[in-house]
């Protein structure tokens, strides 16, 4: 049985790209439909038994009506090849009111044939060209699903926040105990596992910490032949036996992400015919997403031409820039900052995707002595005035001083 796993499509943003005049379309939005297409074209060619999608189809809960047409039109050409999908509710596809629809629902209510929509904990026994499979669902769930307004009265965050992890736990134990243990079974779950990392760009702002995350022995259950996981950006493996894997984002976000290779999963489910076992493998396969690139300048105030030394270093990542999202850090002295030729520069970044410069300027510390006139200032008092502004430990600063003392005074040191 071959399967695809994959999670946070986030179709809809929009950042460092450009509209498209041909179709209108962001740039970007082309860039994360670029990316889903070669996951589809892989499941097509491969005759893939089943497409696991982990959640967070959208960037927004409220997504263009766009946005939701180029998402349905790509799970219909699976569908319709007769490869079963699996749509799991992320926290992205909630919608911002109880009792709305999710933004994924559209496809269970017209009961669109080989795709199963999971917006809340349950079993699916699915049949597929490799034979029955169980899928557990494990989709974004919101306090109110897991607690009572009773069972967190008068609680704090943190006390709340424990609760859930522990209603979670519960409901993944309750789902692995009603497994048939003669079928494979995958737990597809949208949440934050303890042991995970996190990537370091907008994800890293998101309110982990303030979200359950469940433990991972609680997680990687022996009636599991793997563990599909969505949430986390960072693709990662967290568990080997059984697997428990972060597919990551199929496309890049930002900065944050720029050294992530994306992709998707490709897992095979083999029994053994002789004894019942099951034997699971799996392997990442990347996509061609948009390269991100950062390129860091550092200028001297000697430098006698700062324009070439910037465009030397932009040549000098010639080749990785062209067709990337670039961004171009210029540290550089006050004394040099009019002598930039931005046209130059700009010019020189002509063949990325998209471009931002952003200049840091080192400009000299001045000390502050106070409202007092220089010819004020006695050499001792600049000294200290110096130390203190060098951040320098009590103890050694006392040394110094006194050291600076003799030799104001012209006492032998």
């Amino acid at each position: 049985m071959k399967i695809i796993h994959f999670a946070d499509l986030h179709l809809g943003i929009e950042n460092y790209g450009r509209i498209d005049p041909a179709t209108g379309f962001s740039s970007r939005l082309t860039d994360f439909l670029s990316a889903f297409d070669e996951l589809v074209d892989f499941a097509l060619a491969e005759k893939a038994d089943l497409v696991l999608f982990c959640g967070d189809a959208y960037k927004t809960r409220e997504p263009t009506q766009t946005q939701q047409r180029e998402f349905a039109r790509r799970i219909n050409r699976l569908a319709t090849a007769g490869i079963p999908v699996f749509l799991l509710t992320g926290n992205h596809d909630m919608p911002n009111a109880v009792g709305h629809a999710t933004a994924t629902e559209i496809f269970d209510t017209l009961a669109v044939k080989n795709v199963y929509v999971a917006n809340r904990p349950d079993i699916f026994k699915i049949p597929t060209p490799g034979g029955a499979i169980q899928v557990v669902s494990l989709p974004w769930l919101r306090r109110s699903a897991l607690l009572t307004r009773e069972d967190t009265k008068n609680l704090n965050l943190e006390q709340v926040t424990r609760m859930m992890q522990e209603a979670l736990t519960q409901v993944i134990a309750s789902q692995a105990a009603d497994l048939d243990p003669s079928l494979p079974a995958i737990l597809a779950a949208h949440v934050l596992v303890g042991d995970a990392k996190v990537g370091r760009g907008s994800e890293s702002l998101m309110s982990i910490g303030q979200e359950p995350a469940v433990l991972l022995s609680n997680i990687a259950l022996p009636a599991f032949d793997y563990v599909a996981l969505g949430h986390i950006h960072k693709r990662q493996v967290l568990s080997e036996n059984p697997p428990v894997v972060y597919a990551g984002s199929l496309e890049r976000v930002d900065f944050g992400e720029e050294n992530d290779e994306k992709g998707f999963y490709v897992v095979h489910i083999l029994t053994d015919a002789n004894h019942g076992k099951r034997q699971v493998s799996f392997k990442f396969h990347p996509v061609n997403a948009r390269r991100f690139l950062t390129v860091n300048v550092t200028l001297d105030a000697e430098e006698s031409n700062p324009t070439a030394a910037v465009l030397t270093a932009i040549a000098g990542q010639k080749d990785k820039a062209r067709d990337a999202i670039v961004r171009l850090n210029i540290s550089l002295p006050s004394s040099l900052e009019g002598q930039l030729r931005n046209n130059e520069i700009r010019d020189a970044l002509k063949e990325t995707h998209n471009f931002t410069i952003a200049r840091e300027i080192q400009r000299e510390i001045r000390l502050r002595l106070g409202s007092r006139p220089a010819e004020d200032i006695t050499p001792l008092d600049a000294l200290k005035a110096y130390l203190e502004s060098q951040q320098m430990p009590p103890e050694r600063q006392k040394v110094l001083l006194e050291y600076g003392e003799r030799l104001i005074q012209g006492t032998d040191i």
